[in-house]
């Protein structure tokens, strides 16, 4: 939360007071307000699931294979596709799907 001088405008600093409690003060003008509670919330945004950025599983249907071991099975041989993640000047994002269907673990490289 961003708060600002009622007098000048200014965004105002969080600071000690002389009580070792906080206040709010204007380092260009003399406005004061002390900090009497601690309101305090967090909200955490839903992760997007793996095989929804990548187009769902219609995305793995014409994909090659090849030599990579599953770290969850120890299967020898995944899917793979390379998609951009990052800026162009990045190199692309190699995504592995175990071939092993029974476990058809997603991870990347």
């Amino acid at each position: 939360m961003v708060l600002f001088c009622p007098t000048c405008a200014n965004i105002l600093m969080v600071e000690e007071g002389p009580d070792s409690g906080l206040r709010y003060a204007c380092n260009t003008c003399p406005y004061i307000c002390n900090i009497i509670r601690k309101v305090s919330t967090r909200t955490y945004p839903k992760l997007k699931e793996l095989d929804y950025i990548m187009g769902g599983a219609a995305a793995w249907e014409n994909v090659d294979s090849t030599d990579a071991v599953c770290p969850k099975c120890g299967h020898r041989r995944a899917y793979f596709m390379q998609l951009q993640t990052r800026s162009a000047d990045e190199p692309m994002t190699t995504f592995y799907r175990c071939c092993n269907h029974s476990c058809a673990h997603n991870w990347r490289d």
